[in-house]
């Protein structure tokens, strides 16, 4: 007689080694020990000695956090940005080596984390405070440096979540929203408490070819668009533009602006 085959219950599988074990989580608190430590001064082989942690690693983690800057990752990240455009992250990892004629080790660790504690322009409550500023300054500084639409945009999504005037004072926000692909929709989300409002990107991109002025009057200024009263606001605090004095009391002054 046969034996009967036992039926394997659903959800039945293999149990974890260490259920209570959250990798995301390890790094995340790794992360921010980290940035604690180099706020207070410290290198990164003092950090690494305080954490047990190789330098290297604190360098990612740092850089994961966007509080970390050099010329040599800062050549890698821009590299590393512009293959990935058109190429998969791996390819994308040799060509930036091939070009800059260092090891894949290498360019990998100048790069943020893309898993665990790599966290999205726009997910601003899982960085901190100065993590957020950092990352608007060095976009804007991006943006000056070379002042193209694909760096306004590193820019309108550095500023998502961050609170705007209108010309007659009123606060909005907006948010920048992933499509199925993952990738963000060029479509932003402006938000006026009681509704949300969709303001295409193609819409900023004309009123910036219409800047005329430093000096900006009203919104109609920047051409008969639609959501130009939000795009005059972000305009504003970004320093593209300068508004009359009455109308910067009630605008306020742009702050995280860094010459």
């Amino acid at each position: 007689m046969s034996k009967m085959k036992k039926t394997r219950k659903p959800g039945g599988g293999r149990k974890k080694l260490k259920p209570e074990y959250d990798a995301g989580k390890n790094l995340k608190e790794q992360m921010d020990a980290a940035v604690a430590l180099y706020d207070s001064e410290m290198s990164l082989q003092a950090i690494g000695d305080e954490l047990g942690l190789n330098p290297i690693k604190v360098r990612k983690l740092l850089i994961t956090a966007v509080v970390y800057e050099s010329e040599v990752a800062e050549k890698v990240q821009a590299t590393f940005e512009e293959y990935r455009e058109t190429q998969d992250y791996k390819t994308s990892i040799l060509s930036t080596a091939n070009t800059l004629k260092l090891s894949k080790a290498s360019v990998t660790s100048y790069l943020p984390y893309q898993k665990g504690v790599y966290f999205p322009s726009t997910e601003k409550e899982k960085i901190s405070v100065g993590a957020e500023r950092q990352r608007r300054y060095r976009a804007m500084k991006r943006w000056r440096a070379n002042p193209t639409e694909e760096n306004l945009w590193g820019v309108v999504l550095a500023y998502a979540g961050v609170k705007f005037k209108t010309y007659s004072g009123l606060p909005f926000t907006y948010e920048v929203r992933k499509g199925r692909s993952g990738e963000y929709t060029k479509e932003l989300w402006i938000d006026r408490r009681e509704n949300s409002k969709s303001l295409a990107w193609s819409s900023v991109v004309l009123a910036l070819k219409n800047i005329k002025e430093k000096v900006v009057d009203r919104p109609k200024a920047l051409g008969d668009i639609r959501g130009v009263t939000y795009i005059y606001g972000m305009f504003y605090r970004f320093g593209l533009i300068d508004v009359p004095d009455e109308v910067k009391e009630k605008m306020g002054h742009p702050k995280d602006r860094k010459k």
